[in-house]
């Protein structure tokens, strides 16, 4: 692509990342894709890396609310924190400057993850900027409805690149990203939200989506 981002041969996600870039970003949320800066690039990078090892062969989607400050707001990568960088099992980059070492949620995802059959699922959030609390980048809040209905877009998008050769089950994770894709005209069964006490729940669910 013009931007610089990797694709595929197929142009597959060429779609998404175009959904992607018309998503309006709000003073209280930060665009973490720009390809205008440094980090933007970095993350973009790394996102395209996850898409092509895991999106290629993904039939299962799992789709969060929306990127919190300690992990995808750092790597780019859905539901991984830097402590779950080097685990991927493909080439990604470092930011250079993180707000966080880690994150809860991405522990506890990626360890219900850890040993599973078949293709992993892809993870993504409903709303792809980061959402915090002016002034302060090092917080998290919910998105807007306005927001979750301008995400929306990117999430169908990406559901499609990923049904182009094969059936993909979306299973929400919390019944807010449940609620955001029900408005967006796309069912999905819930998980429990791996934050505030639901960690076990979710593996348990998790772990029973295993085809």
């Amino acid at each position: 692509m013009a931007d610089g981002t990797p694709t595929t041969a197929s142009g597959r996600f060429d779609g998404f990342w175009a959904a992607l870039d018309a998503v309006p970003v709000a003073d209280d949320a930060e665009a973490l894709y720009d390809p205008g800066t440094p980090d933007g690039r970095l993350r973009r990078a790394n996102l395209a890396a996850y898409l092509e090892h895991v999106g290629t062969s993904a039939d299962t989607l799992l789709v969060a609310e929306a990127p919190g400050w300690r992990g995808m707001t750092n790597t780019g990568v859905p539901f991984t924190s830097m402590r779950e960088l080097d685990a991927l099992g493909f080439p990604v980059q470092a930011p250079p400057a993180p707000t966080a070492p880690w994150e809860a949620s991405s522990r506890v995802v990626h360890a219900a993850l850890s040993g599973w059959s078949g293709p992993l699922p892809l993870a993504w959030a409903i709303f792809p900027h980061h959402p915090f609390v002016a002034p302060d980048r090092l917080t998290n809040r919910t998105p807007r409805p306005a927001e979750v209905r301008d995400g929306a877009p990117v999430a169908l998008a990406l559901l499609r690149a990923l049904e182009v050769d094969r059936a993909v089950r979306v299973v929400a994770v919390g019944r807010k990203a449940q609620g955001a894709l029900a408005l967006a005209g796309i069912e999905a069964e819930a998980v429990r939200h791996p934050a505030q006490g639901g960690a076990a729940q979710f593996t348990e669910q998790v772990r029973a989506l295993r085809r």
